[in-house]
């Protein structure tokens, strides 16, 4: 799959149906050796009333890529991080 088709995508969170944002409005960790993406950071909506400022995807929480949606499973607060921009 190119970027550009991976860009268009929502991201869903399958554990509460959580709608998170674009993989357009985030940044990829990628490993420079492989190619390989590690993980997605993302602020997802609603972020800034909560006081949380960026959302860190591991790639191993992706269930599924579907057409329109990237669908993964994060539980509650397990990988929010409170960085600053």
């Amino acid at each position: 799959m190119e970027l550009s088709q991976l860009a268009k995508k929502e991201i869903i969170n399958l554990y509460d149906g959580s709608r998170l944002g674009y993989i357009a409005d985030s940044d990829l960790v990628i490993d420079e050796a492989t190619g390989e993406i590690h993980s997605i950071i993302i602020v997802p909506r609603g972020a800034k009333l909560r006081g949380v400022r960026e959302l860190s995807i591991p790639w191993a929480a992706i269930k599924k890529i579907g057409e329109e949606v990237l669908i993964v499973e994060l539980l509650p607060e397990r990988n929010v991080s409170r960085k600053s921009f």
